[in-house]
């Protein structure tokens, strides 16, 4: 592999899963051929710290910009171009490739053999908006490859896309530590903590935002709890959307059967996972197309935690989801469809397991992020 330089705005201890995508992609890459170049988390002394620290414990160099938002500005593009000199970089990753992969043709003058731009599923909002459309086929034109995360938002970019460009689209998505998620992960103990041992759990582990469908499990609740009487919706997260949803849960007479856990640490994520008996995230298309679920990587780790998911039709999140195998994918839209689905698996301790059983084996086969990380190295 070529000397690397990462730029991104996505790059812990910022959460989300792009960020996550990064961190465990450039984990798995050289270390001594390796520089990051990404925003600062957020601003005041304790952003600045908490950036600080997660830095120090890197194996590689990460240097940061003061900025919250790294934008392709002539500042920024100025520091890039030198940052990629001064360490000897020869190729180029873009962690996402909208906006910041408008600077390729800066960075290629200046030296990199190798530009690669990854998307998620805000490119496939670009795609839809005329201005934007044409930003994204610069950076088509401009980079060796875009990486898509699955069909869909592969489909949705291509169309803005030259013929030239959308031919070198490459699909690289996002991995799962099969040895971090197992179904062994510590779930008992959370449920002990919560005083849930004895009680079905419908486990949803996901940023709070509307899109998601944690609203749509609040509305689904009635009709789960008339077959499953004890059954619990346990929310694994935070984000915007916990005022609505508490209250939502409240009106609609399932108070007591939702848990909202708050924000949790990512060590104690698996065992979050491994707490319930489903995984279910009913996720829906937002602003005619504009907010996507890019892929879901949710689902995924919970198959490696071995649940069987239930899983929302929006954008990419099909994808991750072998749909009769895994688990089942619903309308993100229709609480009935998605407590149907929940019901069956509740009542069926067989189809439980060989649906789990079957989602781990999915994501040893094809989803490990050591396989995945191979690809990168080719591609840079």
């Amino acid at each position: 592999m070529r000397k690397t330089l990462i730029v991104t705005n996505d790059f812990p201890p910022r959460p989300g899963g792009i960020q996550a995508f990064l961190h465990n992609m450039a984990l798995r890459l050289d270390p001594g051929r390796l520089v990051v170049y990404a925003s600062t988390w957020k601003r005041g002394r304790e952003g600045v710290a908490a950036t600080a620290a997660f830095d120090a414990e890197q194996p590689f160099t990460v240097v940061r910009d003061r900025t919250t938002m790294l934008l392709p500005t002539p500042q920024v593009t100025r520091r890039a171009v030198r940052l990629l000199r001064e360490h000897g970089c020869t190729s180029v990753w873009f962690g996402a490739a909208a906006p910041l992969g408008l600077m390729a043709p800066a960075l290629r003058t200046a030296g990199a053999e190798r530009l690669v731009a990854t998307t998620h599923g805000h490119e496939a909002g670009w795609a839809q908006l005329p201005a934007a459309r044409q930003l994204l086929r610069r950076i088509g034109d401009s980079t060796d490859t875009l990486t898509y995360l699955g069909e869909y938002t592969r489909s949705r970019i291509a169309t803005a896309l030259t013929p030239q460009a959308a031919s070198r689209m490459v699909q690289l998505p996002p991995g799962v530590d099969e040895k971090t998620f197992h179904p062994d992960s510590g779930g008992d103990e959370i449920r002990a903590r919560l005083g849930l041992t004895d009680r079905p759990v419908v486990v949803c582990v996901s940023r709070l935002v509307p899109r998601k469908g944690q609203d749509t499990l609040i509305q689904a609740m009635p009709r789960i709890l008339a077959a499953e009487p004890d059954t619990v919706l346990l929310i694994v997260g935070g984000g915007p959307y916990e005022r609505d949803l508490r209250r939502m849960a409240a009106e609609t007479g399932v108070g007591d059967s939702v848990r909202f856990t708050g924000a949790v640490p990512w060590s104690e994520l698996p065992a979050h996972y491994g707490a319930g008996d489903v995984f279910a995230m009913p996720c829906r298309t937002r602003r005619g197309g504009l907010d996507v679920e890019g892929l879901g990587i949710v689902y995924l780790e919970a198959s490696a935690t071995g649940l069987p998911v239930v899983a929302g039709d929006s954008g990419g999140a099909p994808d991750a989801v072998l749909d009769g195998e895994t688990g089942w994918v619903v309308r993100g839209s229709r609480p009935e469809e998605a407590a149907e689905r929940i019901v069956a698996l509740l009542g069926d301790p067989g189809l439980r397991k060989c649906m789990g059983d079957r989602g781990r084996q999915w994501v040893e086969e094809k989803w490990r992020w050591d396989l995945l990380a191979e690809k990168l190295k080719d591609l840079l």
